[in-house]
């Protein structure tokens, strides 16, 4: 049987990435450290709400963490940033909405670059929380050994 216009235009269509859409949406920073205090309130109210935990470097889960995982995640994630990013500003945490969260991106303080602003080939973050089942991203990129022993140390 042959394909009408829109069947076959539908089948040269590539299938739609929802994660990819929202990973390149528009994002806000946590600027200061009460507001990132503020996003995490948030995600500890919504920890059983289906977040998928995800570290670049790593195959990204196929499952949503559970809220005891969630949980500690922030509360381990939020220790490490406020150790190694010494400023008195944060400002390497974005959210799609910092009153209603759904996707956060989480630049490692070790691997900044051009974490904001322009350019050619932005780092991409450390870790994202989202409520999508996330694509793999960095297929190439290895998390660093120091990372690797953290996020493994995690789900010991």
């Amino acid at each position: 049987m042959p394909k009408t216009q829109t069947q076959a235009a539908a089948a040269d269509t590539p299938p739609r990435d929802d994660f990819m859409q929202a990973f390149r949406g528009s994002f806000t920073s946590a600027l200061r450290w009460h507001h990132l205090d503020s996003l995490w309130q948030l995600v500890r109210a919504d920890a059983g709400g289906g977040w998928y935990l995800y570290a670049i470097g790593t195959q990204p889960p196929t499952q949503p963490a559970s809220a005891g995982q969630v949980l500690r995640f922030v509360d381990e994630l939020d220790a490490l940033l406020r150790q190694e990013h010494d400023e008195d500003y944060c400002g390497i945490v974005y959210a799609d909405d910092l009153s209603q969260p759904g996707f956060i991106k989480v630049y490692d303080p070790n691997n900044l670059g051009v974490s904001c602003g322009y350019s050619d080939n932005p780092p991409l973050p450390g870790w994202i929380l989202c409520k999508l089942p996330p694509s793999l991203l960095a297929q190439d990129s290895l998390l660093a050994k120091g990372r690797q022993r953290w996020w493994q140390r995690l789900w010991r």
